[in-house]
């Protein structure tokens, strides 16, 4: 997520070139979508896309912390540096679209029979699915 690999191209060496399968990856056009906004909100703000990327999912709802950690000290006082960005509403909705899954079971059957009676942290979750299918 950081930026290092994109759809044309990414570093000669490391893991993922030379084919592993971990973390497996499902679906490499919507990662690289994810990671082409991580990029150009990295940009504009003037920071690198590890620190978008870890502030983005520091905001998250649930989320209470983030492992951070690096080949070489440069990475980890450049991760470090998440802890001090503030990404706009406008920012995190533009992560939050280019991010969010299909509605996984029992959420999208949820979302219509019981939201209602879910915790916050659910509600939350299928939030976004509610305002694109009702217009709320």
């Amino acid at each position: 997520m950081s930026g290092k690999y994109r759809r044309d191209g990414g570093p000669d060496t490391g893991r993922h070139v030379g084919g592993s399968k971990e973390p497996p990856i499902y679906d490499r056009e919507r990662l690289y979508d994810i990671v082409d906004v991580i990029v150009e909100i990295a940009r504009e703000r003037d920071v690198s896309g590890a620190q978008v990327a870890l502030a983005w999912t520091l905001g998250r709802p649930g989320v209470t912390s983030v492992v951070i950690g690096g080949r070489n000290q440069a990475q980890f006082s450049d991760n470090l540096g998440a802890a001090e960005l503030v990404l706009s509403a406008e920012e995190r909705a533009r992560l939050d679209s280019a991010s969010q899954p299909d509605l996984p079971y029992p959420y999208w059957h949820q979302s219509f029979t019981a939201h209602d009676r879910l915790s916050s942290i659910d509600r939350d979750l299928i939030a976004p699915y509610l305002k694109e299918t009702n217009g709320e």
